[in-house]
């Protein structure tokens, strides 16, 4: 019988994609649920925004990949950088639910092993989720009129609309993000009362909530 053996990249990659995910002792059920589910309320307009600017896919209203950009970025490249940013940017959010959240990991130069302070994590999160929040509402509320965040009218020809059906999927795509705001705040409270009552890197079990 012939065996395999793992090669070494791809155990030290599953070894961080596992201290990545997995949660710290006394984390509600609701707050792992939620912290997993805020890089999937980014994905979907990430995947749309690449379809239909980087891949040019039939699936947009208008034209698109136009905009004010520097002559050497390419708004293919952009648009690709700009969701990789966004789905690593909504990532962090996990990391109020894990290890890395409580302690610095190995790679960080000068804290590897120290506890990472409370409000060190709690005030960017809840600035971010308070930033969030308002910026998605705000949009998505002024575009529900017609009109954009500076009052001006929207063109005929706008990405999201409710008239056709590559109009309804540009909504669709960009309609969760009016939870990442919300769902951060409720895990940034989650860890701001946990890390004041509970040490750090308690160990999860297994089957617990």
């Amino acid at each position: 019988m012939t065996t395999f053996t793992e090669a070494p990249w791809a155990t030290r990659l599953r070894a961080a994609w596992t201290a990545a995910h997995s949660p710290v002792g006394r984390v509600p059920r609701w707050a792992r649920i939620a912290a997993y589910a805020i890089p999937l309320t980014v994905l979907p307009s990430s995947l749309w925004r690449v379809a239909a600017v980087t891949f040019h896919a039939p699936i947009a209203r208008g034209e698109q990949g136009s905009g004010e950009l520097p002559s050497w970025l390419p708004m293919e490249l952009y648009v690709v950088v700009l969701s990789i940013f966004s789905e690593l940017l909504a990532f962090t959010a996990v990391g109020l639910i894990s290890t890395w959240g409580e302690v610095f990991p190995r790679w960080v130069p000068g804290l590897r092993g120290r506890k990472v302070p409370v409000l060190a994590a709690v005030i960017p999160a809840a600035v971010g989720a308070g930033v969030l929040t308002f910026m998605w509402t705000l949009a998505m509320t002024v575009m529900s009129l017609g009109r954009d965040v500076r009052g001006n009218r929207l063109p005929a020809d706008f990405p999201l609309s409710l008239h056709d059906w590559k109009g309804l999927l540009a909504v669709a795509a960009y309609a969760p993000l009016l939870l990442w705001g919300p769902l951060l705040a409720a895990v940034t409270v989650a860890y701001w009362k946990r890390r004041r009552r509970t040490r750090p890197l308690e160990p999860a079990r297994a089957g617990g909530v």
